[in-house]
């Protein structure tokens, strides 16, 4: 009846989210005439944020998922609310690293600082950039963006419902059949866990679960145990280099969320991970195919949305 519940809410959140016209104006070149060395910028940006800390990348990219997969992609993530009711401050974005923040902030202040891009770029299209960025700068594909994205205006704590760390593949695919997603895209997506780390709090009550590696689990018990505020990588093999390592940790029973673990438990995703094991280029592809799905997600326009001056309020 829960996952039941799940696939209702999911196709009620599709229907919400997709706007034919709204994709329709995006394009890659979208700034060639408004702001021609926006990519530039924001390479040079993401990379002096990345210079400054490791955190960087991991969390911008998080943070692009995080704000599409709730109202769509329209930094309505970024949004700080006077009253405190945003989506930032909801319980499923604590874990949001400041850092993911501060690196769209930089990335926007660098554009802005360009008479001819001042005010014209949006929040939304800067943390899709950022986001290539943080992969591409980390190993990673280097992609075209799609871009023409207009910022929203709201921003609500209750608004935010996100998957966790203990679903299973059911309550996954739900979900992200709820967004236009594919198993696949799932999958894919799943990936950009090969760069970042999780708190002991959403890994730790499985430690010791049968689809772990003991020698795994004995280091993570020790690593939260002397610490409770402790942290693990996601991917511990290559923690800062976005590559196909996390599906070959799967393949090990050494992936830290459940969440994660699962793909490759279930024989219903197995398949798919293990190709991406063996073959990084068919990651790669399908990662970028899904990003550029995932960037479709919500797309506002002129007339549902504005260019924010700063982003983290409304104009």
């Amino acid at each position: 009846m829960a996952n039941l519940r799940l696939a209702v809410a999911a196709v009620v959140l599709f229907v919400a989210l997709v706007s034919p016209c709204a994709v329709a104006q995006l394009r890659t070149d979208y700034y060639a005439s408004i702001c021609p060395n926006l990519e530039t910028i924001v390479r040079s940006s993401v990379r002096q944020s990345m210079a400054q800390s490791p955190i960087s990348a991991p969390a911008a990219l998080r943070l692009f998922f995080h704000d599409c997969a709730v109202r769509g992609c329209d930094a309505s993530i970024m949004i700080v609310n006077s009253n405190g009711d945003d989506e930032w401050r909801n319980t499923d974005n604590q874990s949001l690293k400041q850092e993911g923040f501060q690196t769209i902030l930089n990335a926007k202040a660098a554009v802005d600082s360009d008479p001819q891009c001042r005010y014209k770029v949006s929040c939304s299209d800067i943390l899709a950039l950022a986001a290539r960025e943080s992969v591409y700068q980390s190993g990673g594909p280097n992609y075209q963006v799609e871009l023409g994205r207009y910022d929203g205006k709201v921003s609500t704590r209750d608004s935010v419902v996100l998957p966790h760390a203990n679903f299973n593949l059911d309550q996954l695919n739900a979900f992200f059949s709820g967004l236009g997603l594919s198993q696949t895209d799932m999958i894919a997506l799943s990936g950009g866990h090969t760069i970042g780390a999780a708190d002991c709090p959403f890994f730790q009550y499985r430690i010791g679960d049968p689809s772990m590696d003991p020698n795994f689990a004995a280091q993570l018990r020790s690593t939260c145990n002397s610490n409770p505020n402790g942290f693990a990588f996601l991917d511990g093999q290559t923690p800062v280099s976005f590559d196909n390592a996390f599906f070959r940790n799967l393949q090990g029973g050494r992936g830290l969320l459940g969440s994660d673990q699962v793909l490759y438990t279930d024989t219903r995703s197995r398949n798919t991970v293990n190709s991406y094991a063996w073959n990084q280029g068919a990651f790669f592809a399908e990662f970028v195919t899904a990003m550029t799905k995932l960037g479709r997600i919500g797309v506002k326009t002129a007339a549902t949305g504005e260019i924010r001056r700063d982003c983290r309020f409304p104009n």
